[in-house]
């Protein structure tokens, strides 16, 4: 088990994981979130938005992740696992996570349009699902601002 403090600088090793997910995204003109799933101290699933790419408007990062995590691992359930993601998630993603039964959940920036949040006040994740949001939130939303100011 991790202290407080070694388990807030893993928290932070793997979201900036997530950020060079997300700054591939950028990279090929979508919306930069990224997202990496970690089980025992690995990386078992990664991906960030290919929606443009795939023209496919369920292609968000954490979608990605999860089909490559439950590849990875032969199975359908995440129990043991952390999804690291950028944003925080959209309730449809919420939903998936809730199915893939993820054991925590870790997100960076806030998403007061489309998080999950302003949509329920109750989890819609698995009730032991864990969830801690802000971490490196400001690295994570300056991404998402240097994304979408030249587009406004």
């Amino acid at each position: 088990m991790y202290s407080i403090e070694s388990q807030a600088m893993n928290d932070e090793r793997w979201m900036r994981a997530a950020l060079r997910e997300a700054q591939r995204a950028f990279d090929s003109n979508e919306i930069p979130i990224g997202a990496v799933i970690v089980c025992d101290d690995l990386i078992v699933g990664r991906g960030h938005n290919l929606t443009e790419a795939l023209a496919d408007v369920t292609a968000h990062a954490e979608m990605q992740a999860i089909t490559a995590a439950s590849q990875s691992l032969g199975g359908k359930y995440l129990q043991q696992c952390t999804l690291y993601v950028t944003v925080e998630p959209c309730l449809m993603c919420a939903g998936a996570l809730a199915w893939a039964q993820i054991g925590r959940v870790v997100y960076g920036a806030g998403d007061p349009k489309r998080g999950y949040s302003t949509y329920t006040t109750r989890s819609p994740f698995h009730p032991r699902t864990q969830v801690v949001g802000g971490v490196l939130a400001d690295e994570c939303a300056h991404l998402m601002q240097a994304f979408f100011l030249p587009r406004r």
